[in-house]
């Protein structure tokens, strides 16, 4: 890039660090400026989208993956003045039940991430970071999730540049899921990666990089229309 993009904050997905984004901060930061989001600290969707907010420059980028899109979309909800643009990977636009608690499980190796489409390579990874962010705060950010608040009342709302892409062997957020959710939000770019499950930017890293350099470099800076 001839300058330097828009400020960017990565929000992980589930029981993920900031391993998930490595490659992307690494490709991405001789040009962007890049914050790491913390999402095991908050109770709440509402209080990781604040924290973050507390950290993050006056106006910025968000990507998301999962749990981090979710927190994404509640960023856009709190202070839509700040957010430039909205990358949403493998993030569901409606409520899924059928998430457990950590509580229910004997170990983290139950948990979504362990997703058995996985190379052994990247599951060793994915094992790696769950075990680092454990167990209670797997089960703080399921109690997040499901008690995350309905969207449907912005996404018609949303007028900056939005990014929905999804792995096309995602189980937790299948193509479907995504596509529900990009209908959903006006002149929105849809994106299916290959051979690609939940875990996108690190499954297929150079393929996440690729398209969110396009996105940062997309369109002029648009407004936010409040829903009426």
């Amino acid at each position: 890039m001839s300058h330097r993009s828009t400020p960017l904050t990565l929000l992980p997905a589930m029981l993920c660090d900031g391993q998930l984004w490595s490659r992307q901060i690494m490709d991405l930061s001789p040009d962007t400026a890049i914050e790491l989001a913390d999402l095991t600290l908050d109770e709440s969707i509402a209080a990781m989208a604040a924290r973050v907010l507390a950290r993050a420059p006056a106006r910025f980028a968000a990507a998301g993956v999962g749990l981090g899109g979710h927190v994404a979309l509640e960023i856009m909800r709190q202070a839509p003045d700040r957010i430039d643009r909205l990358a949403l990977i493998g993030t569901r636009g409606t409520s899924d039940r059928r998430v457990r608690l950590a509580e229910q499980h004997g170990s983290l190796a139950t948990a979504p991430l362990a997703d058995p489409t996985l190379t052994p390579l990247i599951s060793g990874q994915a094992q790696a970071m769950a075990d680092r962010i454990g167990r209670d705060v797997f089960a703080r950010q399921q109690r997040a999730l499901l008690a995350r608040p309905a969207i449907d009342d912005m996404l018609g709302s949303i007028a900056v540049p939005t990014l929905v892409a999804v792995g096309d062997r995602d189980r937790i957020c299948t193509r479907s899921d995504a596509l529900a959710l990009h209908a959903r939000i006006p002149g929105a770019t849809f994106m299916t990666i290959a051979d690609c499950g939940h875990l996108a930017p690190l499954e297929r890293p150079g393929a996440v990089t690729q398209a969110l350099r396009g996105w940062l470099r997309q369109g002029e800076k648009r407004t936010w229309r409040r829903a009426a």
